[in-house]
């Protein structure tokens, strides 16, 4: 991934769709914001505890970054993620806030479709065919779901997309080595225990990958991040880590 930095925000930018004219994406990191305390600084998740005021401040933050990188914003949508599979087909008159909502696509340019997140992965989906996007938000239970087909199938219904045109990044999320699951032979079916990789740890990267595979979706138009949110502190928050934390927003929009 690219890094890169900007009126005190922090971002990263995925090789295999950086360069694509007509497409802005951005993980936004953790420096830059106004937030304090297990939430410092650009925590953009009001539900977790930090003080409103500071969450704003943060959101416009980022709403001022996007209109700089997406010249005609017509609107800036947020999922709140509930840990399902409900997607979302986004259009000029959605609200601003999707509830109860792990993924959203849309085809028409000027909205920016935004995932909050800490250790869960977002998929950034771009269909260069039907000129359409999705941001899937997915944390163990989504896997679990196989939320990934879930947006394939979506696309699929309402743009007519092909999975082999698809191009996908995931984000940095929980690595392999403190995702453990202790009661693994419950709360994870058969298939994913191949990817255990030492008792009770399992790589949830690669899971991510082998879905996606299945999905139809071509090796090479795979990029995984495979960065660590909870080794790495001071770019990323992390639940697993640190329980009482703030969260990302990772963004995805067509240009006109």
């Amino acid at each position: 991934m690219q890094r890169f930095y900007k009126d005190q925000i922090e971002w990263l930018e995925f090789e295999l769709i950086s360069d694509i004219p007509k497409l802005k994406h951005g993980v936004f990191l953790r420096p830059g914001g106004h937030s304090q305390g297990p939430f410092a600084s650009l925590n953009t998740g009001y539900l977790v505890g930090d003080i409103e005021s500071h969450v704003t401040a943060n959101l416009i933050q980022i709403q001022n970054h996007l209109h700089q990188q997406i010249p005609k914003l017509e609107k800036i949508i947020y999922g709140r993620g509930c840990h399902q599979k409900f997607i979302e087909n986004i259009h000029l008159k959605s609200p601003d806030e999707i509830l109860n909502c792990d993924g959203l696509i849309t085809s028409v340019p000027g909205i920016s479709l935004c995932m909050k997140h800490a250790d869960c992965q977002i998929a950034l989906f771009y269909d260069p065919v039907h000129r359409c996007i999705a941001n899937i938000h997915s944390g163990w239970r989504g896997s679990v779901k196989n939320i990934f087909q879930h947006a394939v199938n979506k696309m699929k219904a309402e743009f007519g997309t092909n999975p082999a045109d698809l191009l996908v990044c995931i984000s940095p999320s929980l690595g392999f080595e403190d995702a453990e699951f202790t009661h693994y032979k419950t709360e994870l079916p058969e298939d994913f225990w191949q990817f255990q990789v030492r008792p009770t740890y399992f790589d949830f990267w690669t899971i991510s990958e082998y879905q996606l595979q299945n999905a139809g979706i071509l090796p090479h138009h795979i990029e995984i991040a495979r960065l660590s949110t909870y080794s790495n502190p001071r770019d990323f928050f992390s639940y697993r880590r640190d329980k009482v934390t703030g969260r990302h927003s990772t963004y995805i929009a067509l240009l006109d």
